[in-house]
């Protein structure tokens, strides 16, 4: 929430300090239906989202469950706009296939990685390294995230989440760092990832549906406000950390109360 408040923040502040940058559309009379396109392309994927990620958050479903229901829905959803069809069907499994091998292919790596590096020690000799440097909790937490930040330039989330994580979780335990409110500043950081090249898939998504005359070049000139907001977020998270754990506090409160 934070995230995208920021973001639409720095929008709504370059459009009126630029208005050329975001010219206003025209749409000679057609307000109502353009509202109702609008409104039946957007509600049913918001509200398909709402109840995959709600059934978690309030304890109805585990996260296996809820996307059971997250393929039920999009099969749904496919359905009402007449596009289900066997071609379809085909390549959503075979998408899903490429993309589940990968990730166990990644998880197989990182598992033998972490094995050999706990092997030769270096899982103590990176313990011993940052909790014995001067700072305790702030060195580590800097020195952390710089290192996810700088990974991220070249590695996938995935990547990371699988090999640097598992290392770097021990020690802010040991530390006394709330691993939850660690989680969350792990996945905000990898949110740069996305955007920061030359790997950021999010850069190659733009170009793929920009003009052909926009080149890289600029898309990589225009991420760097947002990648900017993204390390502003990061920093606050870490001065107040009651803007991450609200939500979850919020989130255990009801479960309380609903048993």
């Amino acid at each position: 929430v934070l995230l995208i408040s920021l973001f639409l923040l720095y929008i709504l502040l370059l459009s009126w300090w630029r208005p050329a940058v975001a010219p206003t559309i025209g749409t000679n009379g057609r307000e109502e239906a353009l509202a109702g396109r609008v409104l039946r392309s957007l509600v049913p994927p918001l509200l398909l989202v709402g109840a995959v990620l709600g059934s978690i958050f309030f304890g109805v479903a585990s996260p296996t469950e809820s996307a059971a229901v997250g393929g039920l829905g999009a099969l749904a959803l496919a359905a009402s706009h007449r596009r289900l069809n066997l071609k379809m069907l085909n390549e959503s499994m075979r998408q899903t296939t490429r993309l589940t091998s990968m990730v166990f292919l990644i998880l197989i790596g990182a598992t033998t990685f972490g094995l050999v590096f706990r092997g030769l020690g270096g899982d103590r000799l990176v313990h011993e390294l940052l909790t014995g440097l001067p700072g305790g909790q702030w060195t580590f937490l800097a020195i952390s995230m710089a290192a996810i930040f700088a990974l991220g330039f070249f590695l996938d989330f995935l990547e990371i989440c699988f090999i640097v994580v598992p290392i770097l979780a021990p020690i802010a335990s040991h530390l006394g760092i709330d691993l939850l409110w660690f989680a969350l500043l792990i996945a905000v950081n990898l949110q740069t990832s996305f955007l920061t090249p030359p790997f950021g898939f999010s850069l190659f998504y733009l170009k793929a549906v920009a003009p052909p005359e926009v080149r890289l070049a600029q898309i990589y000139r225009g991420i760097i406000p947002f990648v900017a907001i993204q390390v502003a977020t990061i920093v606050l998270l870490l001065l107040f950390p009651r803007l991450a754990l609200w939500f979850p506090d919020l989130m255990d409160r009801m479960q309380g109360l609903a048993n």
